[in-house]
């Protein structure tokens, strides 16, 4: 059956460097179905049920497009307003995922309550899938990244990957992060002071042995990186302090990227907008430096990945 199989997935914290690369070998092996455009019956008769509590268009949709390209079904909802789970008489998550559990073979869950997924998981006969919890983890989002530096620069051991903006609040940075702590590239984490990871994060990549350092600047560190993967700041958690910020966060122009290795990548989680414009130049999109939108694609192959091995299937 494998060791994924009937397994939640709500953080890249304990997964090892071992399960990461099955992860991503069988991901890769689905990124041919998806660029041959044909279809699996892997999951034939399996449904999925997506409950997302906040908006979304990227995980919701890759999720959706990943079930239904490995031959199975989804059910769900795009907002709790949709369903019993808000307004004055709603029920309680716990009833809701009961509920969903007697429907569905895997659910995918968004919240904004951190500590959401693992509440699903504690009731969940199906396996749980993390689609981000308030402003703890992100794993698909987390591993899709992961995929994207391996995919495209052929190892994750060796490189120098910047990571730059709001890695405070970020719950796909932490994800990101702890996946990288399992390889041995150096990372180089560029933030406001206010919005740089906390003191957990960094013991643990002290612990792993992962070589890192803080900056405030891009541009004093862009010549360094062979990725820079860039988030944007995170409102909520961000609070009285967003406008502050904004004023200083991270932009990234095709002149600034100029100024790095020519075989630079950049990455994002997308969106990318905010009230000051685009956190990366929209000339930067049709250049070799652009991944973000590929980033889509390895995401619908990731979470192939992740259903078929939670199922306990192999392609």
């Amino acid at each position: 059956m494998g060791r994924f199989a009937g397994k939640d997935i709500l953080s890249t914290e304990n997964l090892t460097r071992d399960e990461i690369e099955e992860i991503l070998e069988e991901a890769r092996w689905m990124l041919g179905v998806i660029e041959r455009r044909t279809s699996l019956s892997l999951l034939a008769g399996k449904v999925l049920a997506t409950l997302f509590f906040q908006s979304s268009t990227r995980t919701r949709l890759s999720f959706e497009s990943a079930m239904q390209r490995l031959g199975g079904s989804v059910l769900g909802f795009a907002s709790a307003e949709s369903s019993r789970a808000s307004g004055p008489r709603a029920e309680t998550l716990e009833d809701t995922i009961r509920t969903v559990d007697q429907y569905a073979d895997t659910i995918v869950l968004r919240h904004p309550e951190t500590g959401a997924a693992r509440r699903a998981a504690d009731v969940a006969e199906a396996p749980v899938l993390n689609g981000g919890d308030g402003t703890n983890q992100h794993p698909s989002q987390g591993l899709l990244d992961t995929y994207t530096v391996w995919h495209e620069k052929g190892t994750l051991d060796g490189l120098t990957i910047g990571m730059v903006g709001d890695l405070r609040s970020t719950r796909g940075m932490h994800s990101l992060v702890h996946c990288l702590s399992n390889f041995r590239s150096r990372l180089v984490l560029v933030s406001p002071p206010e919005l740089r990871f906390d003191d957990a994060v960094k013991q643990v990549l002290k612990s792993k042995g992962v070589e890192f350092s803080e900056a405030t600047d891009v541009e004093a560190v862009v010549k360094e990186l062979d990725v820079l993967y860039v988030t944007r700041l995170n409102k909520e958690g961000a609070g009285a302090t967003y406008e502050a910020l904004l004023k200083t966060y991270p932009r990234i122009t095709l002149d600034l990227l100029k100024k790095g290795k020519g075989n630079l990548i950049v990455m994002h989680d997308l969106p990318r907008t905010d009230e000051l414009g685009l956190q990366i130049a929209a000339e930067v999109d049709a250049t070799p430096y652009a991944r973000y939108f590929q980033e889509m694609k390895y995401g619908v192959a990731v979470r192939m990945a992740l259903l078929a091995l939670t199922q306990g299937v192999v392609g």
